[in-house]
């Protein structure tokens, strides 16, 4: 029982410490870019972000420690993946720069409902990446084939054979907009590039690794957008 709850006490402490410390860098970026912490936009995308974070993992460290380890995880075990985790972290350093240097010389003029309606989207984008979680334990941070893992193929991937990334680019799309920035829509591009290659290799992975999964694609024909790709 001891041993049980240190373990429990180690997972919370990283959950918490993960958590804290990805708020207060992406801060950094947005306040010291903008340099000023009267840069309402940031403010609102970072309590944003908190709180959804936050009581998701709430949540899961009551019902499922199991798979908020597993959202732990950032490894990347496939070489084409930590490319792409090099080309997603520049892309996100130039996103918030950016729409930190947008808010400091006023390039861009974002209304209040735009903003409004990208945090509406983003929050949006949020709820379908916890369904995929939800629906789907296997779901991972890394490319990678569990112990046990099945394809999974009811619910949002009984559509696209990919909803978390769908989740992802919804997520990424509206940031600027919610910053105030239009310009810093611009390196969201190079990420949705990755995206689409870190999905093909995944899914070469896949298909040698997990049983099923090549009829699995036959059977959901598209990746993200259905009927486009």
């Amino acid at each position: 029982m001891k041993n049980i709850r240190i373990s429990n006490r180690k997972l919370l402490m990283s959950a918490i410490l993960r958590l804290v410390s990805g708020i207060v860098i992406l801060g950094i970026l947005l306040f010291l870019s903008g340099g000023d912490m009267r840069y309402w936009n940031a403010w609102l995308y970072i309590a944003t972000l908190f709180v959804s974070i936050f009581l998701f993992g709430a949540y899961l460290y009551k019902t499922d420690k199991e798979l908020l380890q597993k959202r732990l995880n950032t490894k990347e075990k496939e070489k084409e993946q930590k490319a792409y985790v090099i080309l997603s972290s520049i892309s996100f350093l130039a996103t918030f720069c950016i729409s930190g240097l947008d808010y400091r010389f006023g390039w861009s003029d974002v209304s209040l409902i735009i903003v409004i309606i990208a945090l509406l989207v983003f929050i949006g984008g949020y709820g379908l990446f916890v369904i995929t979680i939800m629906h789907n334990r296997f779901a991972s941070r890394t490319v990678e084939v569990q112990s046990g893992q099945k394809v999974i193929d009811t619910g949002v991937y009984a559509i696209v054979r990919h909803p978390m990334y769908i989740a992802a680019i919804i997520l990424f799309i509206s940031s600027p907009a919610i910053l105030g920035s239009y310009f810093a829509i611009i390196p969201t591009l190079f990420l949705l590039a990755g995206i689409v290659l870190r999905i093909k290799n995944e899914e070469s992975v896949l298909c040698v690794e997990l049983d099923g999964y090549t009829d699995y694609m036959k059977k959901v024909r598209y990746r993200l957008i259905p009927f486009v790709w």
